[in-house]
């Protein structure tokens, strides 16, 4: 198994801050916006997105939540081993509220599928969008696209982008991995 960095530490910090200014060109003060990060790995996305936001552009009522979508999923019961679900945290009602939902990556579309049907249970949005850091724009089983994309990767089958984030795997870094 070979692996290539796509992104590096610093080009991530990079695109992180261009990703949180798109996001204040579209919402402004964030008063009727609220962000969802998917569990699991979309939440160190959205912590990040948020914090940048929080700290470097000063937006002082931010809302941020967790979704777990585990058993939301078509294909959660296609797997042998027992499913971990992981905790939904989300204080606030979606409805009639921007929804950003946040993910590592975006691949075949079945988990922003899981969220749409997830949020609900919140409230119902006025309208949703998604920000992704890797977008495999050749992989979609549905017709999903980000509104917010760090960067396209163009993978084949057999291959697969692993995010690595410093508050579980003590690194920042992007790899295409190849069996």
């Amino acid at each position: 198994m070979s692996q290539k960095v796509l992104l590096n530490a610093s080009e991530i910090t990079i695109i992180l801050h261009r990703l949180a200014c798109q996001l204040i060109e579209n919402h402004n003060d964030f008063s009727n916006t609220v962000l969802i990060g998917l569990q699991p790995r979309g939440k160190f996305l959205a912590n990040r997105i948020a914090s940048i936001l929080k700290e470097d552009y000063q937006i002082s009522d931010l809302k941020l939540g967790h979704l777990d979508i585990t058993f939301f999923r078509d294909d959660f019961r296609r797997t042998s081993k027992p499913l971990e679900a992981n905790k939904t945290q989300i204080d606030f009602l979606v409805e009639d509220k921007k929804v950003v939902f946040i993910d590592d990556v975006l691949y075949t579309g079945r988990s922003i599928n899981a969220a749409l049907t997830a949020i609900q249970s919140f409230g119902r949005p006025k309208e949703v969008e998604l920000l992704t850091l890797i977008d495999r724009r050749f992989s979609r089983h549905l017709p999903i696209q980000p509104n917010y994309r760090g960067r396209q990767v163009d993978a084949i089958t057999g291959e697969k982008v692993k995010v690595n984030w410093i508050e579980n795997e003590n690194e920042d870094a992007v790899y295409l991995v190849k069996n």
